[in-house]
């Protein structure tokens, strides 16, 4: 299954002190699948790296989430690919009524037209999908 990160997934892969972060125990590192593919795009990657340099408790640089992003890209524990994006608002969903919700619509369409889906920690977003099941490598 393939994956399109949302900024708020990227940031919890990879701030060890971020909440939501255990549903990855030690982080992105140890999930492993054959058949799942992450993906990201200009809006998740850019509004990651602004969240990591804006948020002090975080500590992170932008060329420290650059790293992140590389080494992501270049695991081979998990495919992940950068997807161009040729969406515009007129592929926005009908569900689309608030100006909160553009980004959140055009991610799960532009996830859509890839053939995947958006991986949100949001519940309130049609068409989205909670962080996928982690699969931990095995120690032994």
């Amino acid at each position: 299954m393939k994956y399109l990160l949302d900024v708020n997934v990227l940031v919890a892969l990879c701030v060890e002190t971020h909440e939501f972060h255990s549903w990855c125990p030690n982080g992105w590192k140890n999930i492993h699948s054959a058949d799942m593919e992450f993906l990201t795009c200009s809006i998740t990657e850019l509004g990651y790296l602004r969240v990591l340099a804006h948020t002090p408790m975080y500590s992170f640089t932008i060329e420290h989430g650059k790293q992140f992003l590389a080494q992501l890209k270049s695991s081979a524990l998990v495919r992940c690919e950068f997807l161009d994006d040729t969406h515009g608002a007129a592929e926005l969903p009908g569900w689309v009524k608030d100006a909160k919700q553009i980004s959140d619509g055009h991610l799960v369409e532009l996830a859509k037209a890839y053939g995947a889906k958006l991986a949100t920690l949001d519940e309130n977003i049609p068409g989205a999908t909670l962080p996928p099941p982690r699969q931990v490598k095995s120690t032994n």
